[in-house]
Protein backbone atom coordinates (compact mmCIF):
# COMPACT_ATOMS: atom_id res chain seq x y z
CA UNK A 1 0.00 0.00 0.00
CA UNK A 2 2.78 2.07 0.94
CA UNK A 3 4.60 1.37 -2.49
CA UNK A 4 1.51 2.43 -3.68
CA UNK A 5 0.82 5.43 -2.59
CA UNK A 6 4.55 6.42 -3.54
CA UNK A 7 3.80 5.89 -7.01
CA UNK A 8 0.77 7.66 -7.21
CA UNK A 9 1.77 10.88 -5.10
CA UNK A 10 4.56 12.12 -7.96
CA UNK A 11 1.59 10.91 -10.47
CA UNK A 12 -0.86 13.29 -8.98
CA UNK A 13 1.70 15.82 -8.36
CA UNK A 14 2.45 15.93 -11.50
CA UNK A 15 -1.31 16.68 -13.17
CA UNK A 16 -1.68 19.03 -10.52
CA UNK A 17 1.45 21.28 -12.13
CA UNK A 18 0.29 20.30 -15.63
CA UNK A 19 -2.94 21.53 -14.71
CA UNK A 20 -1.50 24.60 -12.67
CA UNK A 21 0.22 25.61 -15.85
CA UNK A 22 -2.58 24.92 -18.47
CA UNK A 23 -3.12 28.59 -19.88
CA UNK A 24 -6.06 30.09 -21.53
CA UNK A 25 -7.20 32.21 -23.84
CA UNK A 26 -10.56 34.91 -24.08
CA UNK A 27 -12.42 34.81 -27.04
CA UNK A 28 -15.08 37.03 -28.35
CA UNK A 29 -17.04 35.08 -30.91
CA UNK A 30 -19.68 36.38 -33.83
CA UNK A 31 -23.05 34.78 -32.51
CA UNK A 32 -23.58 32.42 -35.71
CA UNK A 33 -20.17 31.00 -34.96
CA UNK A 34 -21.78 29.51 -31.91
CA UNK A 35 -21.92 25.69 -31.87
CA UNK A 36 -18.54 25.20 -33.58
CA UNK A 37 -16.64 27.33 -31.57
CA UNK A 38 -17.99 25.16 -28.73
CA UNK A 39 -17.03 21.80 -30.10
CA UNK A 40 -13.68 23.36 -31.42
CA UNK A 41 -12.91 25.18 -28.20
CA UNK A 42 -13.91 21.28 -26.69
CA UNK A 43 -10.89 19.92 -29.66
CA UNK A 44 -8.50 22.21 -28.71
CA UNK A 45 -8.51 22.07 -24.55
CA UNK A 46 -8.83 17.98 -25.25
CA UNK A 47 -5.40 18.18 -27.54
CA UNK A 48 -3.66 20.70 -26.09
CA UNK A 49 -4.52 21.01 -22.42
CA UNK A 50 -5.20 24.91 -22.86
CA UNK A 51 -8.80 26.50 -22.38
CA UNK A 52 -10.68 28.98 -24.85
CA UNK A 53 -12.69 31.38 -22.45
CA UNK A 54 -15.55 32.27 -25.26
CA UNK A 55 -18.28 34.87 -25.31
CA UNK A 56 -21.05 35.14 -27.81
CA UNK A 57 -22.24 38.19 -29.12
CA UNK A 58 -23.31 40.53 -32.34
CA UNK A 59 -20.20 42.08 -33.36
CA UNK A 60 -20.92 45.41 -33.89
CA UNK A 61 -21.03 45.74 -30.19
CA UNK A 62 -17.98 43.53 -29.63
CA UNK A 63 -16.20 46.39 -31.57
CA UNK A 64 -17.49 48.90 -29.18
CA UNK A 65 -16.50 46.47 -25.67
CA UNK A 66 -13.14 46.18 -27.68
CA UNK A 67 -12.70 49.50 -28.08
CA UNK A 68 -13.61 50.44 -24.73
CA UNK A 69 -10.72 47.93 -23.00
CA UNK A 70 -12.60 44.69 -23.17
CA UNK A 71 -10.06 41.61 -22.04
CA UNK A 72 -10.61 40.16 -25.15
CA UNK A 73 -7.15 38.48 -26.74
CA UNK A 74 -8.45 36.87 -30.21
CA UNK A 75 -12.10 38.19 -31.92
CA UNK A 76 -13.81 35.74 -34.57
CA UNK A 77 -16.34 38.07 -35.93
CA UNK A 78 -19.04 38.04 -38.37
CA UNK A 79 -17.83 40.24 -41.11
CA UNK A 80 -14.13 41.31 -42.45
CA UNK A 81 -14.74 44.42 -42.02
CA UNK A 82 -14.74 45.05 -38.39
CA UNK A 83 -11.66 43.27 -37.65
CA UNK A 84 -10.03 44.91 -40.69
CA UNK A 85 -11.29 48.63 -38.84
CA UNK A 86 -9.71 47.40 -35.35
CA UNK A 87 -6.06 46.28 -37.30
CA UNK A 88 -6.17 50.19 -38.84
CA UNK A 89 -6.25 51.37 -35.16
CA UNK A 90 -3.27 49.65 -33.66
CA UNK A 91 -5.50 47.31 -31.55
CA UNK A 92 -4.58 43.90 -33.27
CA UNK A 93 -1.15 42.06 -33.47
CA UNK A 94 -0.27 43.13 -36.83
CA UNK A 95 -0.55 40.36 -39.63
CA UNK A 96 -2.94 37.76 -37.61
CA UNK A 97 -6.32 38.72 -39.13
CA UNK A 98 -7.11 35.80 -41.62
CA UNK A 99 -10.71 34.71 -43.07
CA UNK A 100 -11.70 31.43 -40.60
CA UNK A 101 -15.47 30.96 -42.49
CA UNK A 102 -17.47 32.56 -45.06
CA UNK A 103 -21.07 31.63 -44.25
CA UNK A 104 -24.38 31.19 -45.32
CA UNK A 105 -28.22 32.83 -45.12
CA UNK A 106 -31.12 30.97 -44.51
CA UNK A 107 -34.85 31.97 -44.25
CA UNK A 108 -36.00 29.33 -41.96
CA UNK A 109 -38.94 28.15 -39.74
CA UNK A 110 -39.07 25.53 -36.83
CA UNK A 111 -42.73 24.40 -38.58
CA UNK A 112 -42.06 21.39 -41.08
CA UNK A 113 -43.31 22.46 -44.63
CA UNK A 114 -43.77 26.05 -44.38
CA UNK A 115 -40.61 27.39 -46.06
CA UNK A 116 -39.70 25.96 -49.67
CA UNK A 117 -36.57 25.50 -51.22
CA UNK A 118 -37.05 28.01 -53.42
CA UNK A 119 -38.33 31.01 -50.68
CA UNK A 120 -41.82 31.24 -52.23
CA UNK A 121 -43.19 32.00 -48.68
CA UNK A 122 -41.51 35.59 -48.73
CA UNK A 123 -43.43 36.44 -51.60
CA UNK A 124 -46.95 34.80 -50.86
CA UNK A 125 -46.59 37.21 -47.52
CA UNK A 126 -48.94 35.22 -45.70
CA UNK A 127 -46.85 35.11 -42.11
CA UNK A 128 -47.34 37.21 -39.47
CA UNK A 129 -43.48 37.97 -38.16
CA UNK A 130 -40.21 37.81 -39.90
CA UNK A 131 -37.35 37.80 -37.41
CA UNK A 132 -34.17 38.92 -38.32
CA UNK A 133 -30.85 40.08 -36.55
CA UNK A 134 -30.37 44.13 -36.26
CA UNK A 135 -28.77 44.73 -39.56
CA UNK A 136 -26.43 47.78 -38.38
CA UNK A 137 -24.64 44.87 -35.30
CA UNK A 138 -24.76 41.92 -37.02
CA UNK A 139 -24.03 41.14 -40.66
CA UNK A 140 -26.25 38.62 -40.93
CA UNK A 141 -29.09 40.96 -40.97
CA UNK A 142 -27.19 43.18 -43.03
CA UNK A 143 -27.28 40.01 -45.26
CA UNK A 144 -30.82 39.32 -44.57
CA UNK A 145 -32.04 43.68 -45.47
CA UNK A 146 -29.48 42.99 -48.80
CA UNK A 147 -31.68 40.09 -49.57
CA UNK A 148 -34.81 41.66 -49.19
CA UNK A 149 -33.78 44.19 -51.00
CA UNK A 150 -32.51 41.78 -54.44
CA UNK A 151 -36.11 40.56 -54.44
CA UNK A 152 -38.08 43.98 -53.92
CA UNK A 153 -40.11 42.68 -50.76
CA UNK A 154 -38.47 45.59 -48.17
CA UNK A 155 -41.62 47.87 -48.33
CA UNK A 156 -44.00 44.69 -48.18
CA UNK A 157 -42.54 43.07 -45.26
CA UNK A 158 -41.36 46.30 -43.73
CA UNK A 159 -44.16 45.91 -40.79
CA UNK A 160 -43.62 42.64 -40.08
CA UNK A 161 -40.08 42.65 -39.20
CA UNK A 162 -38.79 41.78 -35.68
CA UNK A 163 -35.48 42.21 -35.17
CA UNK A 164 -32.90 40.28 -32.80
CA UNK A 165 -30.19 41.57 -30.84
CA UNK A 166 -28.07 39.43 -32.84
CA UNK A 167 -28.13 36.45 -34.62
CA UNK A 168 -29.10 33.78 -32.32
CA UNK A 169 -32.14 36.25 -30.48
CA UNK A 170 -33.47 36.09 -33.99
CA UNK A 171 -33.38 32.16 -34.28
CA UNK A 172 -34.98 32.16 -30.79
CA UNK A 173 -37.83 34.38 -32.29
CA UNK A 174 -38.36 31.80 -34.80
CA UNK A 175 -37.67 28.48 -32.23
CA UNK A 176 -40.22 29.66 -29.97
CA UNK A 177 -43.14 30.62 -32.39
CA UNK A 178 -42.64 34.08 -31.84
CA UNK A 179 -41.61 34.48 -35.48
CA UNK A 180 -43.15 32.06 -38.37
CA UNK A 181 -40.20 32.27 -40.22
CA UNK A 182 -37.00 34.66 -39.96
CA UNK A 183 -33.61 34.90 -41.81
CA UNK A 184 -30.73 33.13 -39.52
CA UNK A 185 -27.42 31.82 -40.33
CA UNK A 186 -27.17 28.77 -42.15
CA UNK A 187 -24.88 27.29 -39.17
CA UNK A 188 -27.40 27.38 -36.46
CA UNK A 189 -29.97 25.10 -38.10
CA UNK A 190 -27.31 22.87 -40.48
CA UNK A 191 -25.16 19.98 -39.29
CA UNK A 192 -23.36 17.44 -41.57
CA UNK A 193 -24.50 18.05 -44.77
CA UNK A 194 -28.46 18.44 -43.72
CA UNK A 195 -31.04 20.85 -41.54
CA UNK A 196 -31.33 19.84 -38.03
CA UNK A 197 -35.29 20.80 -37.97
CA UNK A 198 -37.97 22.62 -39.11
CA UNK A 199 -37.93 23.90 -43.24
CA UNK A 200 -35.45 26.25 -44.83
CA UNK A 201 -34.86 27.74 -47.84
CA UNK A 202 -30.64 28.53 -48.32
CA UNK A 203 -30.53 31.97 -49.84
CA UNK A 204 -28.30 32.54 -53.43
CA UNK A 205 -25.36 34.12 -52.25
CA UNK A 206 -25.92 36.16 -55.10
CA UNK A 207 -28.42 37.88 -53.15
CA UNK A 208 -26.39 39.46 -50.49
CA UNK A 209 -22.47 40.77 -50.13
CA UNK A 210 -20.28 37.85 -49.50
CA UNK A 211 -20.31 36.92 -45.25
CA UNK A 212 -16.28 36.98 -45.19
CA UNK A 213 -15.63 36.09 -41.34
CA UNK A 214 -12.35 36.96 -40.20
CA UNK A 215 -10.44 36.66 -37.17
CA UNK A 216 -8.07 38.44 -35.37
CA UNK A 217 -5.51 38.04 -32.85
CA UNK A 218 -5.81 41.55 -30.86
CA UNK A 219 -3.45 43.62 -28.67
CA UNK A 220 -4.67 42.26 -25.04
CA UNK A 221 -3.70 39.18 -26.88
CA UNK A 222 -0.14 39.94 -28.03
CA UNK A 223 1.78 38.40 -25.06
CA UNK A 224 0.00 35.08 -24.79
CA UNK A 225 1.09 32.28 -26.13
CA UNK A 226 -2.20 30.45 -26.21
CA UNK A 227 -3.88 33.06 -28.45
CA UNK A 228 -1.34 32.49 -31.19
CA UNK A 229 -1.62 28.55 -30.32
CA UNK A 230 -5.55 29.26 -30.75
CA UNK A 231 -5.56 30.90 -34.03
CA UNK A 232 -3.01 28.51 -35.37
CA UNK A 233 -5.27 25.41 -34.29
CA UNK A 234 -8.46 27.67 -36.22
CA UNK A 235 -6.78 27.07 -39.22
CA UNK A 236 -5.93 23.33 -39.13
CA UNK A 237 -7.62 20.80 -40.45
CA UNK A 238 -9.75 19.56 -36.88
CA UNK A 239 -10.89 22.48 -36.98
CA UNK A 240 -11.85 23.27 -40.80
CA UNK A 241 -13.28 19.89 -40.91
CA UNK A 242 -15.77 20.64 -37.86
CA UNK A 243 -16.49 24.30 -39.33
CA UNK A 244 -17.26 23.06 -42.89
CA UNK A 245 -19.81 20.32 -41.45
CA UNK A 246 -22.08 23.84 -39.81
CA UNK A 247 -22.55 24.70 -43.66
CA UNK A 248 -19.49 27.13 -43.66
CA UNK A 249 -16.97 27.37 -46.63
CA UNK A 250 -13.85 27.99 -45.57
Amino acid sequence: MRAMLGTLLPLAAGMAASAAFAGEVQVAVAANFTAPMQAIAADFEKDTGNKVVASYGATGPFYAQIKNGAPFEVFLAADDTTPAKLESEGLTLPGSRFTYATGALALWSARKGYVDDKGEVLKKNQFTHLAIANPKAAPYGLAATQALDKLGLTQAVASKIVEGQNISQAQQFVATGNAELGFVALSQIYKNGKITGGSAWIVPASLHEPIKQDAVILSKGRDNPVAKQFEDYLKGPKAAAVIKSFGYQL
